[in-house]
């Protein structure tokens, strides 16, 4: 079932998503040749503690972290490690909060230090293709429309999308219907109605599309081992609303790619 959110609960979504932009706004600056993931995760569950949530992801299915921190071929659930962070890695970091009964999810990928310019090239193209999925998610429009705008744009630019992960209705529970594909045709699916919330985040690799699960069971990689970019929003559909993107912790009714 697709939840319709009344305006009241897309405020809780929307302070839910405050509180997951402060923790990666801040998280940027410790994203540092030397650093880690376990280090930056401990930071991340107390930070989001003293903001009144709780790690959403943490527990979620048995995952054992707060954050998930995925490196270089990592493409998503990476679990912090102390492995050190090095010159030159991308680091991706997948954020989700439950405040008083709502959740907010997203997810940035950063850079240590200075890295090949391909890999920078990916990271911009990834945030662009974020922000047209954003874009095309408006009433009257379907799910199909947002994953045909990233797919577009990434394969333009000589990139490929995972497939087997999706973006997700988002509320009450951390994953809801509908599903919300980074790849399809135009005008299928679920059609996008006022109050929707939904999380669409484009994985987008450097090489090819294909994926495989580390022992772990959950880091998720690039199987040619060539790195992989992530980015994340929670959103709510309808034209009304200012400030559709609850997660980049504004209000504002342009969706444009930051500079």
């Amino acid at each position: 079932m697709v939840n319709i959110r009344s305006k009241r609960e897309v405020e809780q979504i929307r302070e839910s998503g405050r509180v997951v932009y402060e923790t990666l706004s801040t998280l940027e600056e410790r994203i540092v040749s030397g650093a880690s993931g376990k280090e930056l995760d401990r930071f991340a569950e107390e930070f989001i503690r003293s903001q009144g949530g709780e790690p959403a992801f943490k527990g979620y299915m048995g995952y054992p972290s707060s954050l998930c921190i995925s490196i270089n071929e990592e493409v998503v659930h990476g679990i912090p490690s102390n492995r050190p962070f090095l010159e030159g890695d991308i680091v991706s970091v997948d954020c989700g909060v439950l405040k008083d009964g709502y959740y907010g999810d997203s997810a940035r990928t950063y850079s240590v230090g200075t890295i090949r310019p391909e890999v920078r090239n990916l990271m911009r193209i990834t945030e662009e293709a974020l922000y047209l999925g954003i874009d095309s998610a408006v009433e009257g429009s379907h799910v199909s429309d947002i994953g045909h705008a990233v797919q577009s744009h990434v394969e333009a630019n000589g990139f490929s999308v995972v497939r087997e992960l999706v973006g997700h209705g988002i509320g009450r529970e951390l994953h809801e219907d509908p599903q919300v594909p980074n790849y399809g045709s135009p005008g299928q699916g679920v059609e996008l109605k006022e109050g929707m919330c939904i999380a669409i985040e484009p994985m987008v690799n450097l090489g090819d599309k294909e994926i495989y699960t580390k022992d772990d069971g959950w880091t998720i990689c690039t199987r040619d081992g060539e790195p992989s970019a992530h980015y994340e929003h929670t959103i709510v559909v309808g034209h009304e609303y200012k400030g559709r993107i609850l997660t980049n912790g504004v209000f504002e009714d342009t969706v444009t790619a930051q500079a």
